[in-house]
């Protein structure tokens, strides 16, 4: 059993007239730890998926399963905690709030819910996330003073201030050239690598793809493709895909 179990998942959307089928049934599981990508074309479905699983938005049917609770049946209250405590979210605009500075804007998140920890403690965390993303020296600055790349390098520290088991990220390098990209997606690895936190990525970058443990494709809501470097997710060869009807329905 994964971090997270993807179960049948459908999602229908009323345009007009007609409903769209975003997601048309899909199946997987995230391991722990997993640096995933969740890759396709646009409209192949795997920010809606993103979205599910960060329980921004609701499968019209199917389940998605996290610490092995069924979330289909969270209330908002209990929604709003599990976001809070479980998940961390990285976006392509940062989302950053312009009139705080980066120790500001990373202790935000610690802000909205409840805390045990010191006012000592929080400090050394947050002291410790700037350091570890290479902002100490900006740490009084505003957004409107950093390049790209160090706004979203505030995002990732955001992200993890409350310690989040998993990490959501869609199209993180987006808005960052090639290089800053490549920093950031060094630095998510080795995040990844040290804290053991989960890392899942919708993006189109074939950079995170490279790097990713695990491999999700998409195409128009189906799964397609389905591996981890070395086997494939059931354990059986070395990293040979799934068709979309085995992995799908």
């Amino acid at each position: 059993m994964g971090i997270i179990e993807v179960r049948n998942v459908r999602k229908t959307y009323p345009l007009g007239k007609v409903e769209v089928q975003a997601v048309k049934g899909v199946s997987f599981d995230i391991e722990k730890g997993d640096f995933i990508s969740i890759a396709g074309p646009s409209g192949s479905g795997k920010s809606t998926i993103l979205n599910m699983i960060g329980l921004i938005d609701t499968p019209t049917s199917g389940e998605v399963v996290i610490n092995g609770k069924p979330t289909s049946g969270l209330d908002d209250r209990e929604l709003t905690r599990f976001r809070h405590e479980v998940l961390g979210f990285i976006f392509q605009s940062f989302n950053l709030i312009p009139v705080l500075n980066v120790w500001e804007n990373i202790e935000f998140p610690l802000l909205l819910g409840k805390t045990s920890v010191s006012k000592d403690e929080k400090k050394d965390w947050i002291d410790w996330l700037i350091a570890e993303v290479g902002l100490t020296e900006w740490r009084n600055h505003k957004s409107n003073e950093l390049s790209g790349g160090q706004r979203q390098r505030v995002a990732i520290a955001r992200a993890l201030v409350t310690k989040p088991q998993i990490i959501l990220a869609d199209e993180p390098t987006a808005n960052l050239d090639s290089g800053t990209g490549e920093q950031i997606i060094d630095l998510m690895k080795k995040i990844n690598r040290d804290l053991q936190t989960t890392f899942i990525f919708s993006t189109h970058d074939a950079k995170i793809v490279d790097v990713a443990d695990h491999i999700i494709r998409l195409r128009d809501g189906l799964v397609t493709e389905n591996y981890r470097r070395g086997e494939d997710v059931a354990g059986t060869a070395s990293g040979a895909a799934f068709s979309a009807e085995q992995v799908g329905d």
